[in-house]
């Protein structure tokens, strides 16, 4: 039985892409919880800092998984024969 490499290396792309989503929206909702305490409790500095560092992180961290997986949809989508949805 032969195991197709581009299948095997899609599937190790497709676990890391969900790890890294995984860690991108752990920081956006970090933000969000901090930005809703310090709102509560007149934006103590750690709040701001916890939301700032939040945002920043989920801004560099999610964009990239978000297209990987994309992509690695589209091309199972492409093997299996399906249609281009527009």
């Amino acid at each position: 039985m032969n195991i197709d490499p581009v299948v095997v290396r899609r599937a190790r792309i497709a676990t890391i892409v969900q790890r890294a989503k995984r860690v991108g929206y752990l920081f956006l909702s970090a933000a969000i919880v901090a930005f809703v305490v310090g709102a509560i409790a007149d934006f103590p500095p750690w709040t701001v800092t916890v939301a700032a560092v939040g945002l920043a992180g989920a801004c560099v961290i999610l964009p990239v998984p978000i297209v990987l997986g994309y992509g690695v949809r589209a091309a199972e989508r492409a093997d299996r024969g399906e249609a281009r949805r527009h």
